[in-house]
């Protein structure tokens, strides 16, 4: 197994992974020269850059400088904000141009050379009807194409946005100055995008992700529209990240469809840290629901077709580890969201754990994963998430090009 080495500590590259996604790298300009005319790495945040591993891992790859600008803008933050949460916003992590290649450092002490996916010209392109692929979806990895946020959110919209979400806090500013909600994206743009990744950027799977909304139903007509445009494609995987509907009906005319997995997602477990990062999930949705639809879809479709997505590092291990077996036990995949606390303040906090707590949080999900026999989607990994990589390491411990 490859292994990384940082103040004198051995690293798995999902240990790595942890690490670099919750701190950011600050990248050298040279870098983007000698590598953007040839690989996919943008400096504009939306770009959702990755780099890969020796060992096959993907990362992504948040610029904390250009990120940290960017949100800025988008979010109207003033300096003094910014000022209060200096401290924790540093990174040791660089990447540098050496001899022709990215090699990545902590502080001074050179880690390992890391590569990038080929060039697209993906964010370059619009849909017919004018639509910037740029902004609306971007490609992970090497084999998911995903949308971010394909129509609003009500429960920002009422003041009650999670508080880890960038989407959210853009909502929430619009509705504050009573402004109208961008469009839901259309299922034909959405298809062209999604064709267009298929076609020319190698992608396999698709993450169809919105807004969070009061009960289910108003999503679902987007949602029905997406995979009815999408059911002649011949997808791997097919994600849906929904609001836990009233209704199960729903659940079963998506599956019909084409969805291949659903995710109502519960983010955090410890239930007083919730009602602070999630307000509109507890108050309007509320975690039996979630549990409803989660469990309901592991017994009606199979066990690993539900998932929840966990943000790894809002909360304490034990809390973690208490919803994580509550859900494996079910049939349903705790999933693996590393928290990037760049931008986005939680609990007042900008800190993320450190090494010992990934640690703690990869040993249980790779032996809940075993113990029940769940297998994450996709194949390479997604930028962020790190179920699929901890997956890989447990059953493999290897490079998935070897």
């Amino acid at each position: 197994m490859t292994t990384y080495n940082i103040n004198g500590q051995t690293l798995s590259g999902v240990e790595l992974k942890c690490m670099l996604v919750s701190r950011g790298i600050a990248v050298d300009k040279a870098v983007y020269r000698e590598f953007s005319p040839r690989f996919r790495l943008n400096i504009n945040p939306l770009s959702c850059n990755c780099l890969i591993l020796p060992c096959g891992t993907i990362v992504q790859l948040t610029d904390v400088k250009f990120h940290l600008r960017y949100l800025s803008g988008m979010l109207s933050w003033s300096n003094l904000k910014l000022l209060r949460y200096a401290s924790e916003l540093g990174t040791p992590f660089s990447l540098k141009l050496s001899d022709g290649s990215a090699a990545l450092y902590h502080g001074k002490d050179f880690i390992t050379f890391v590569a990038f996916p080929e060039y697209t010209d993906f964010y370059l392109r619009k849909t017919s009807s004018g639509l910037p692929f740029m902004g609306n979806a971007v490609l992970q990895g090497l084999d998911w194409v995903s949308f971010q946020c394909l129509w609003s959110c009500e429960f920002a919209a009422s003041g009650k946005p999670c508080e880890f979400c960038f989407s959210g806090a853009d909502f929430q500013n619009l509705a504050a100055k009573h402004k109208a909600m961008p469009p839901a994206v259309s299922a034909q743009d959405l298809s062209e995008i999604v064709r267009y990744a298929m076609t020319n950027c190698g992608a396999s799977a698709v993450q169809i992700t919105g807004g969070s909304t009061f009960d289910g139903k108003s999503e679902a007509s987007h949602i029905l529209s997406y995979l009815k445009e999408l059911y002649s494609t011949q997808l791997e995987e097919l994600l849906l990240y929904i609001t836990p509907p009233r209704e199960t009906a729903l659940v079963d005319e998506y599956f019909s469809l084409g969805a291949t997995r659903i995710a109502c997602s519960l983010e955090v477990w410890d239930a007083d840290r919730a009602k602070q990062i999630t307000p509109g999930k507890i108050e309007y949705t509320t975690r039996q629901r979630h549990l409803n639809i989660l469990e309901y879809t592991a017994a009606k479709f199979g066990s690993g077709t539900a998932f929840s997505n966990f943000i790894i590092g809002l909360e304490p291990f034990e809390s973690l580890k208490e919803g994580a077996i509550f859900l494996a036990e079910r049939g349903i995949i705790p999933s693996a969201s590393i928290w990037m606390p760049m931008g986005r303040p939680v609990m007042d906090s900008m800190s993320a754990p450190e090494l010992d707590y990934y640690r703690r949080v990869i040993d249980l999900f790779s032996e809940l994963y075993d113990r029940y026999r769940l297998e994450p989607a996709g194949c390479c990994g997604l930028n962020v998430c790190m179920e699929k990589d901890i997956w890989r390491l447990n059953n493999t411990g290897n490079n998935i090009f070897n």
